[in-house]
């Protein structure tokens, strides 16, 4: 198993668990705010958060734009427990995927449907950050345009 992995998971899961700290001091109408008419509201961006641990793993294996299609579409959290239920769920996927490559496969490089690419070890650092960013989107939206301040800390 890879130290750095491991580190990598572990920053991930911090994230993941601030998440939810968030998604519990909302009501399920704050869901269907939005931040301005032509961004995703608060629901469908807590949705996004949600499914970047397997969508992002997807994409890591080598998933054609078709597939992709495929999973977004087959997807839907539309309440706060769906949303923290998938949040855990895809975690665990991406966790036991991680703990479980070889160093080799870390090592092997994927080239998204997009045409980036990286090693899968790098792939993990992406979701780090992309869920980092998300994140920081979130609060940002409630904080300055739901005036709804979660007041927790977020980060260690």
């Amino acid at each position: 198993m890879n130290i750095y992995c491991r580190s990598a998971l572990n920053q991930i899961k911090i994230a993941l668990a601030k998440t939810i700290e968030i998604i519990d001091k909302l009501e399920e109408s704050d869901l269907q705010k939005k931040p301005s008419a032509d961004k995703r509201s608060i629901g469908e961006l807590l949705e996004h958060i949600a499914i970047i641990c397997k969508a992002d793993l997807l994409i890591a294996n080598g998933a054609t734009q078709e597939e992709m299609n495929i999973f977004y579409s087959s997807v839907t959290y539309k309440t706060r427990s769906e949303l923290k239920n998938g949040l855990i769920q895809n975690f665990e996927l991406l966790e036991e995927k991680y703990l479980n490559y070889t160093e080799q496969e870390l090592q092997q490089e994927i080239t998204s449907f997009w045409g980036v690419t990286y090693s899968r070890y790098e792939w993990l650092l992406e979701i780090l950050s992309h869920i980092y960013h998300h994140r920081g989107q979130l609060h940002a939206i409630l904080v300055h345009c739901c005036a709804k301040d979660p007041k927790i800390m977020m980060f260690e």
